[in-house]
C-alpha cells in the first residue's frame, strides 16, 4: 500500500519551497493522488466528483484509458524532439485542427501554455500590420507572461505595478454589469472601442479578447456583441484574437466559443481542453496571416511527439464520444438546476451565466466581500461533500462548474442536490453571521480566504 505524506506535510513544504504567491483551494485541502474520468481521490481514498477539470484542462476526464493509452505508446516510442527535426505526430494534429478550426483558419504554431499562445498571436498581429498597440477589455486575463500580463484587464494579475504605465494597450469596458442591463453595457462597450477606433485606429495591431471570460466570473456578452466588434475592427485593420484558451474544444457547447456568434477571429489560441492535461497549445491563424511570421523561430517543447500524439486522441476522443454536444446537453441540465436554487436562495445567488458545461453562479456579488466569505463556505461544504467546484470573477464570488466534459447526468444532479442543502445550511445559520464565522476560521494557504485570490492556476 502506497504511503503519503498527507495535506499538512505538503501544506509545510508547499510554504518552505514555493513562491509566497503560491495559494490553495480550502481550509482543510485534500491530497489528491489518483485521478479517473470525472472522478478524482484523496490520499484517504476519499473520491470526488470532478466539477473544475483543473481550470477547463481536464476535457476528456482524468486519466482518461482512451487518451491515456496512446500518450504512453508514444512516450515509449519517441518522446522528444524539437521542430527542427521531422517527426509525424506534429503535422498530423496540425491538419486535424484545421479540419475543426473556424473558417479559413489552418496554420499552427506549437508551444506549451495558453500564456505562451497568447503571446504569440500577439507577436504575430504586430509582424502582420506593423503595429504595436493592442486593444483588451477590462477584466479579462491572458497570461502570465511580460505582454500578456499586459493586456490582462483583472488588477490581481497584472503583478508587476509597472504594467500601470504601459502605453500599448488600451482598455474598454466589458460587455456585463453587475446586477444592471447587460446589453446597455455591451453598447456602451461597442461605443468605447468605436470612439478609440475613431480616434486611434491605425496605431493597433489587434484587440484581444475571451469569447466568454473565464476569471473574469463567467461572463458571456450579448449574442450580437462580437460580430459587430469583429466588423468595427475590420473597417481600421485590426486583427481579433479570440482567446479560446477556456472554452475551446467543446467548453461551451460548441468546439470553439465564438462559433456561437458565427464569428471567426483572425488569430485563434489554444491550450488547456486539447491536452485533457498535457501541456499543448498553439496560435492559429490564416495562411495570409501566417505569412508574416517568416523569420526564424522555434519552440523547445512544442510539438513534441507526446503531446501531440495525446491532442490528437483528444480530438479522436471528442468527436467520438459527441462530447461537444453532450456538452450543449448536459449544460442545459446544469443550468436549469443552478436556476432553480438561484430562485430558491434569491439572498445568496445573484446570477446565473455561462454556456454548456461553462458555468457560473453569483454569490452575493453585490456584497462582494460577502460574497467572497459566502463562496468559500460553500467550496468548503461541497467539498466535504465530494464535490470539487471552481470560483473566480473579480470578487472571487462566482462559482465556476467547468467539469470534465465526460461528466454524467447523474452526477449533475448529485452535485445539485449536495448543493443545495449547503445552501440550505448557510441560509438556516444565517447569511451574514456564517460568514463572519468563516472568516474567523482558518484561512487557504497564505491568503486570507476573503482577500487575496485563493487560485492561482496560472496559464
Amino acid at each position: 500500500m502506497t504511503a503519503f505524506i498527507g495535506p499538512e506535510a505538503i501544506v509545510k513544504k508547499r510554504q518552505k519551497y514555493f513562491y509566497p504567491c503560491t495559494s490553495h483551494f480550502y481550509r482543510k485541502p485534500p491530497q489528491l493522488v489518483r485521478g479517473s474520468m470525472q472522478y478524482l481521490y484523496g490520499h484517504d481514498g476519499v473520491r470526488y466528483t470532478d466539477f473544475y477539470a483543473g481550470v477547463s484542462v481536464a476535457s476528456c476526464g482524468h486519466c482518461n484509458p482512451y487518451v491515456a493509452a496512446k500518450t504512453a505508446a508514444q512516450l515509449r516510442e519517441l518522446q522528444h524532439t524539437c521542430t527542427i527535426y521531422l517527426t509525424e505526430q506534429n503535422v498530423e494534429l496540425a491538419e486535424r485542427l484545421a479540419a475543426v478550426l473556424p473558417g479559413d483558419i489552418s496554420r499552427s504554431f506549437f508551444c506549451n501554455s495558453g500564456s505562451e499562445a497568447n503571446e504569440g498571436a500577439l507577436l504575430l498581429a504586430r509582424m502582420h500590420t506593423g503595429r504595436r498597440k493592442f486593444i483588451a477589455l477590462e477584466n479579462g486575463l491572458h497570461g502570465r507572461t511580460y505582454l500578456t500580463m499586459s493586456v490582462t484587464g483583472m488588477a490581481m494579475w497584472r503583478t508587476d505595478p509597472e504594467l500601470a504605465k504601459d502605453q500599448d494597450v488600451a482598455f474598454i469596458p466589458r460587455p456585463f454589469e453587475q446586477g444592471g442591463d447587460n446589453e446597455a453595457a455591451a453598447r456602451r462597450s461597442l461605443a468605447a472601442l468605436e470612439a478609440l477606433l475613431a480616434e486611434r485606429g491605425g496605431e493597433f495591431a489587434a484587440m484581444i479578447a475571451e469569447p466568454i471570460q473565464g476569471n473574469g466570473g463567467i461572463v458571456v456578452p450579448p449574442a450580437w456583441y462580437f460580430p459587430e466588434v469583429k466588423r468595427l475592427l475590420g473597417q481600421y485593420g485590426v486583427l481579433l484574437i479570440a482567446d479560446e484558451i477556456q472554452t475551446g474544444f467543446g467548453r461551451t457547447g460548441r468546439m470553439f466559443a465564438m462559433d456561437r456568434w458565427s464569428v471567426t477571429a483572425d488569430i485563434v489560441t489554444v491550450a488547456k481542453g486539447l491536452g485533457s492535461g498535457i501541456p499543448v497549445a498553439a496560435f492559429c491563424t490564416t495562411s495570409e496571416i501566417a505569412a508574416s511570421l517568416d523569420r526564424p523561430s522555434a519552440s523547445t517543447f512544442g510539438g513534441n511527439p507526446v503531446s501531440s500524439a495525446t491532442a490528437i486522441a483528444v480530438l479522436d476522443f471528442i468527436e467520438g464520444h459527441r462530447l461537444v454536444q453532450r456538452s450543449e446537453e448536459l449544460g442545459a441540465q446544469l443550468r436549469e438546476g443552478l436556476e432553480r436554487l438561484a430562485a430558491e436562495f434569491p439572498e445568496i445567488i445573484t446570477d446565473v451565466r455561462g454556456e454548456g458545461l461553462m458555468m457560473g453562479l453569483g454569490i452575493a456579488e453585490d456584497r462582494p466581500e460577502l460574497g467572497a466569505r459566502l463562496t468559500d463556505d460553500l467550496l468548503e461544504g461541497m467539498k466535504n461533500q465530494g464535490y470539487l467546484i471552481g470560483k473566480n470573477g473579480v470578487g472571487r464570488n462566482v462559482l465556476a462548474f467547468q467539469p470534465p466534459l465526460v461528466i454524467s447526468a447523474a452526477d449533475i444532479a448529485g452535485m445539485l442536490t449536495a448543493l443545495a442543502a449547503e445552501l440550505a445550511a448557510l441560509e438556516e445559520q444565517g447569511v451574514e453571521s456564517g460568514a463572519k464565522e468563516a472568516a474567523a476560521g482558518e484561512s487557504s494557504g497564505p491568503f486570507p480566504t476573503s482577500a487575496a485570490p485563493a487560485n492561482r492556476e496560472g496559464r
